[in-house]
């Protein structure tokens, strides 16, 4: 029976017993609907000496878990997409700097307050402004809200978020310049030679990505195979660079993916590097749990909920607010808002590399991993659940809208005199319906939450205006009076169903067609009360069936008809 257990504590063993530990972790988290990464922190503490003892300090965990952070970091670069933030205008910029600098001020003075010491004040402040763009992302691409007005601030300040990352893992690691004593003039003159040396390497890599990387891209993109090796031996490479330069293995990996960003490569590299990232980030994650003792945590407890309560309602009040006092309506701010109720992996990667450098001590690292722990969770069902929540809060948030939302009345034309129809989505389905009514001589008036979609509506000279199927203030907003009949386009049996019930109670009495993705939905709907429900899918094979019959018959197909049903 020993040689069994040393079989599973050792060596390849451990790994093994580590992966199968987050593997029911893994499945309890998702059955519990939480990001995998509280998973992965759980699996860290029950596998480490606190618990199991199977994780210890050894230098092939530690590499994984490096390559882990490299990896992430890169990819990070590779997607970065500065041309979200130039199309949401200013509000990603005030809204992402707006909520940095109010959490880390009132972060660092709660921590001080707290009796941290003021390089702990300053990494604690710092780790909480930062929110998670892999769970933001993940939870609206889950809900189909990545395309809508507060999906798109969202991404836009999570990627102003990314960058101020970046400056941190820069900058941070000069707090040590010198010593801990050291004076201003000392470290002044380390962020001097730290800027000659960011110059230096930056211009090296500009004369890289404009003479060297477009050939050699070209060339490995013949091989696929070859193509993922030499992007990861890149990152791998500038993570190492970076580091003997003083910048942080981790901003070396960040530019490493920004070099590659301008390639038509990258969607291809990013997509086969992010399984690969996830297995690694397990390693660090379950380094990171197996490094706090459970005595630890408990004495953190307190000053962890504190801060917990700080970040879940205190980011979500101040992005409202800036985007409020900028025009947008309390919806949308709200929904924006709690994207941030939460802190980042990027939160844990920066006070661990604190506990690295001896900046900070493991209780420091504990707090934040509490922090996190308790804001993914939390925040996880509050973006979830918004719609509820947003329901349930509004008669409060009417003090973050201003008398006229200028931003999303902005996006708005003007209504037509009298529409006949209101349509509610115009995306390809949504779009080409309308525009057969309209060649059938109807005036119809759109609706979208995707505000790329109603410019280029407008833009062909048709009435429209933003708005979210699922906000029960909509029909307010509608010219319904006239209209004869209100199509939604979109499929999901939550929207068609909050829409209705908006319709019902603003006195709406003309016709109403749902769409649905199956039978089951269609007859939900027609019991709630749908005049007409339009089937996609079914629609689509019955016409597809009434082209393809007339080519199993023998001979010539009859005509012109014949030949340009068979084209289609």
């Amino acid at each position: 029976m020993g040689g069994i257990l040393e079989i599973f504590t050792e060596g390849f063993g451990r790994i093994a017993s580590l992966l199968a530990i987050v593997g029911v972790l893994g499945a309890l988290a998702l059955l519990l609907r939480q990001p995998l990464v509280v998973a992965f922190l759980v699996a860290g503490i029950v596998g480490g000496p606190a618990v199991l003892g199977l994780v210890e300090h050894s230098e092939e965990l530690d590499l994984l878990a490096e390559l882990g952070i490299a990896i992430l970091l890169f990819l990070v670069g590779l997607k970065l997409d500065l041309g979200i933030i130039r199309t949401m205008g200013p509000v990603a910029l005030l809204t992402g700097m707006g909520q940095v600098v109010f959490t880390s001020v009132f972060g660092f003075l709660i921590a001080l307050g707290l009796g941290w010491s003021v390089v702990a004040s300053v990494y604690i402040a710092v780790a909480l402004t930062f929110s998670s763009t892999i769970i933001i992302v993940k939870l609206l691409s889950d809900k189909r809200e990545l395309d809508a007005l507060h999906g798109r601030v969202a991404v836009g300040f999570l990627i102003v978020q990314d960058l101020v990352v970046i400056l941190a893992l820069i900058l941070l690691p000069t707090l040590d310049a010198g010593g801990q004593g050291a004076g201003a003039a000392v470290i002044a003159r380390e962020l001097g030679w730290l800027a000659v040396k960011a110059t230096l390497f930056v211009a090296f890599l500009a004369a890289v990505m404009r003479w060297v990387i477009p050939r050699a891209a070209r060339l490995l993109a013949r091989s696929t195979e070859l193509l993922l090796l030499a992007a990861i031996a890149w990152a791998v490479g500038l993570s190492v660079a970076g580091d003997a330069l003083g910048f942080s293995k981790e901003v070396g990996a960040f530019v490493a993916g920004v070099t590659l960003a301008g390639t038509p490569f990258r969607e291809s590299i990013g997509g086969r590097l992010v399984p690969l990232r996830d297995f690694l980030l397990v390693f660090f994650f379950i380094n990171l749990g197996a490094t706090l003792e459970l005595a630890t945590l408990g004495e953190q407890l307190a000053p962890a909920l504190i801060f917990s309560a700080f970040v879940l309602i205190g980011n979500p009040l101040v992005v409202m607010a800036i985007m409020g006092l900028m025009g947008y309506r309390k919806r949308t701010g709200f929904l924006a808002g709690l994207t941030v109720a939460q802190i980042s992996e990027f939160s844990l990667i920066l006070t661990a590399m604190g506990v690295s450098l001896g900046h900070v001590g493991q209780d420091t690292l504990a707090l934040v991993t509490l922090v996190g722990m308790v804001t993914i969770g939390l925040s996880t069902y509050m973006i979830m659940y918004s719609g509820w929540l947003y329901e349930r809060l509004a008669p409060w948030l009417t003090i973050f809208e201003r008398a006229n939302p200028v931003r999303e009345a902005g996006q708005d034309s003007a209504s037509p005199v009298a529409p006949d129809v209101v349509l509610i989505g115009i995306g390809r389905y949504g779009g080409r319906i309308g525009r057969r009514l309209i060649e059938r001589g109807l005036r119809v008036f759109a609706v979208d939450f995707d505000p790329s979609a109603l410019k280029a509506w407008n833009a062909e000279g048709r009435s429209g205006q933003y708005g979210d199927a699922t906000d029960p203030e909509l029909c307010a907003s509608l010219p319904l009076r006239t209209a004869r009949l209100v199509v939604c386009s979109s499929p999901d049996e939550r929207t068609n169903r909050t829409l209705l019930q908006a319709l019902r109670e603003s006195g709406y009495t003309g016709k109403y067609a749902g769409t649905a993705h199956n039978p089951r939905e269609a007859r939900a709907l027609r019991k709630l009360g749908a005049d007409l429900v339009l089937e996609p899918f079914a629609n689509a094979a019955d016409e597809a069936a009434d082209l393809l019959t007339p080519l199993t018959v023998d001979g010539p197909l009859d005509g012109e008809r014949s030949q340009g049903e068979a084209t289609a």
